[in-house]
């Protein structure tokens, strides 16, 4: 049987399985091609000496990836226990497809070969997005000169929240990404051997809770499931000749559309993730399979679409994305969020020759309206604060609560070091202003230090340092004015 008539991979590389390091990433993607290889062999049922002979390739260069990968990550993690405990699942990994060799003898059953199947498409993603990635991120970091355990918490940092989410959705995804198609490879290659096996497929397609499309080769639909007519809320005759892209636009919004059609053209299939609007302008989100089929000549005749919701993976990823970039007293920006702004502004700063100041906010007299009026008014005080901070920033601006009373101030493509002066005073008297704090009234003012930046040609770390040194000397100066570092 020609395995190149109906090209499509159980396992389609993605760019987030990328880990940053170039020779693990081009070992990732041979080991996902001798996977692909391997599914595609096992799912149109070739003898038993070439599924062997494709077993011994992966088996070989599995070992071979993993003692580059371990020598890799031992130049920064020797005797880590990271180290070690990665190096196991490398045995273990081994151990498990010798073991999965040995059950060639029952390939005859549909169980064993989808066992097989998912074992490695799962353990694969996972152990790329969930282990490698890690041990990535730590090395990267120390490339940039963090300590070790510097460069662990950065990465267990970078890997929670959103991420966690993203690796969640992405290792779900792949777990039926890989059944299906494997089910749909299977149904093709059988088709004319076994049309019992047709109808039971259809049941099958027909009883998924994923939506199913089949177009012709320009788009047009000739064929759907229940799902997908649920999904579009119209009936199978009403959706038969109509382009699936006006159909559901939010799976083929305007900046995607060409890259889905042109991948699934030119590689025989593009899967990710695509958000959009549907009809009543709610926030959609799907997991998309678009393959090719093509003829025994290689030309394309039909494209098959699996669409799985993930709306509200996308819904929670958003609130999560929000909750770690954001402080959850005020709402603004955090010191996360403040450092990936502070690196834009110093690229913009660089490249277009203009003054970024950066100012380090810390409040007067916070402390006695702590102790005077409570936790809790002392809450509505750094609200109030934060409100008219953010009242007086230009759009390129950043303000970002740093913890306590404490705030920065990113004023960004200045045309020099004197237009902070006419802000900064005026953003001491909208401080200043006074308050009413459960009918009692309050005031705070705040000392503000200021550091500019190409003059300090500092990292975003020591600017921040110095900014606060120069808020310190504000304090010791009287309180309720700025000083800038020298």
């Amino acid at each position: 049987m020609n395995l190149n008539v109906l090209p499509s991979d159980i396992f389609p590389w993605n760019e987030n399985f990328q880990t940053g390091i170039p020779v693990i990433d081009e070992q990732h993607r041979k080991l996902v091609e001798l996977l692909n290889k391997l599914a595609s062999h096992l799912a149109y049922g070739v003898g038993k000496p070439e599924l062997n002979t494709i077993f011994g390739e992966l088996t070989e260069y599995a070992q071979y990836h993993f003692k580059t990968e371990e020598g890799f990550w031992n130049k920064y993690l020797a005797a880590d226990e990271l180290s070690t405990d990665h190096a196991e699942t490398h045995k273990s990994f081994v151990t498990e497809v010798l073991k999965l060799r040995g059950a060639l003898d029952t390939l005859a059953t549909e169980e064993v070969i989808e066992e097989i199947v998912v074992f490695l498409t799962h353990w694969l993603a996972f152990h790329i997005l969930e282990s490698d990635k890690h041990m990535a991120k730590i090395v990267l970091s120390m490339q940039l000169g963090l300590s070790l355990d510097e460069a662990k918490d950065k990465a267990r940092t970078e890997m929670s929240g959103a991420l966690r989410v993203l690796i969640e959705t992405i290792l779900n995804m792949y777990d039926t990404l890989s059944t299906r198609t494997l089910q749909l490879m299977r149904e093709v290659a059988e088709r004319q051997r076994a049309e019992d096996k047709l109808r039971l497929s259809r049941k099958v397609i027909d009883s998924t809770l994923e939506a199913i499309f089949i177009t012709d080769e320009n788009g047009m639909i000739i064929d759907t499931n229940p799902s997908f007519c649920l999904d579009v809320q119209l009936e199978h005759a009403q959706i038969v000749g109509r382009d699936v892209r006006q159909l559901k636009p939010s799976l083929f919004s305007q900046d995607k559309a060409d890259e889905i059609w042109r991948t699934a053209t030119e590689s025989g299939h593009w899967a990710g993730e695509t958000v959009g609007r549907d009809a009543q302008g709610e926030v959609e989100g799907a997991w998309l399979a678009l393959s090719s089929i093509q003829d025994a000549q290689g030309v394309i005749t039909h494209y098959v679409g699996v669409i799985s919701s993930i709306t509200h993976l996308v819904k929670r990823q958003q609130i999560l994305e929000v909750e770690a970039n954001h402080d959850a007293l005020t709402g603004l920006p955090n010191r996360r969020l403040l450092q990936d702004r502070l690196d834009q502004a110093i690229t913009h700063s660089d490249r277009a020759g203009r003054v970024m100041a950066l100012c380090f906010l810390d409040l007067d007299g916070f402390k006695q309206i702590n102790d005077t009026l409570g936790h809790d008014a002392g809450d509505d005080v750094l609200r109030l604060v934060a409100a008219r901070l953010g009242k007086a920033l230009r759009a390129e601006d950043t303000v970002a609560r740093m913890g306590g009373d404490e705030f920065v101030l990113l004023l960004s493509d200045l045309d020099g070091e004197e237009s902070a002066v006419q802000f900064l005073n005026r953003l001491l008297k909208d401080i200043a202003q006074p308050m009413s704090i459960y009918g009692n009234p309050a005031k705070v003012t705040a000392s503000i230090g200021v550091t500019f930046y190409p003059r300090d040609q500092s990292s975003p770390e020591q600017l921040l340092k110095h900014a606060d040194a120069a808020m310190l000397t504000a304090k010791r100066e009287g309180k309720s004015r700025y000083h800038f570092y020298a």
